[in-house]
């Protein structure tokens, strides 16, 4: 059976490309971005970075750079987080159980596969925050952190299977518009970095002004500039930049070059430094 793969490392590096011309714009959220929570923190660490924002609410003495705007925003998410859990309708989730002592006869029977073949697959998260799994049944996620999702699965498939090995990633969603050859919604893990992204969505089009390259929430900019080149540089990944689920990749229009930039040429505009290229699998059936 055909196993999705969300992240396949290419060993591909580009050369230095100077980039003489960048703008010297710095995204004005990027020190609230650094005091936001990870999509893969524990209960514990948030419920802790709950307490800090709501002792900065209450004595309204701020962190450097971190506005009340921004402290209000993050204390209703992650209290929505620890609330509600981060699963919610059309969220995929990749699942793999490997072979385990003993298998069900009756669902070896019903498909022709083994209990862990059927359950090693994508999967995707109900109206009612729940997840149908071939063998198990309806499995709820609901208050479910990604960081809890692997024991919350091992848990019940456990009751069909002895001492199952269950792996398990929750993809994150965002939209990835403007000058791309495929502009829109993908799936991706949360340890892609964001030209793994783009290269998802076909590489950018000649129209593409990478330097003015943003990430925006509910319309508003929050990675732009150097800010974001650095994080780029660095080899950061979604979630070392703090997305949430439904942020959006925009990739502005320049007219210039002709063609679509491909791998190598793209990640070499965007950093203008070696890195190492992750290549995703599109999530959309």
């Amino acid at each position: 059976m055909h196993r999705p793969v969300p992240l396949v490392p290419l060993a591909l590096a580009v050369g230095v490309l100077a980039l003489s011309s960048f703008s010297s714009v710095v995204a004005q959220t990027a020190a609230n971005a650094a005091s936001a929570q990870h999509l893969t923190q524990s209960r514990a660490d948030l419920e802790a970075l709950l307490r800090r924002f709501v002792g900065m609410a209450e004595t309204r003495r701020y962190d450097k750079g971190v506005s009340p705007e921004f402290v209000r925003a993050e204390t209703t998410y992650i209290r929505r987080r620890l609330e509600e859990g981060d699963f919610h309708a059309g969220d995929r989730i990749l699942v793999v159980v490997e072979m385990a002592q003993a298998s069900t006869p009756a669902s070896v029977a019903a498909l022709g596969k083994t209990s862990e073949q059927q359950l090693s697959d994508t999967f995707t998260v109900g109206s009612s925050q729940e997840v149908t799994l071939p063998v198990v049944g309806v499995v709820s996620l609901r208050g479910v952190l990604r960081r809890e999702l692997e024991p919350r699965l091992t848990e019940e498939i456990a009751r069909y299977i002895r001492d199952p090995v269950v792996r398990a990633r929750a993809l994150v969603g965002l939209t990835v518009s403007g000058e791309l050859a495929r502009p829109g919604y993908y799936s991706v893990p949360a340890d892609a970095v964001i030209p793994a992204v783009l290269m998802a969505a076909g590489g950018t089009t000649h129209e593409a002004k990478l330097n003015k390259l943003k990430i925006q929430r509910n319309g508003q900019t929050i990675w732009e500039g150097d800010a974001l080149r650095r994080a780029l540089a660095a080899g950061s990944t979604v979630d070392d930049l703090k997305l949430h689920p439904g942020d959006a990749i925009v990739v502005p229009r320049a007219g210039s070059l002709t063609g679509l930039y491909g791998p190598a040429q793209l990640v070499a505009v965007l950093l203008g430094i070696p890195v190492t290229i992750y290549t995703l699998t599109r999530i959309i059936h």
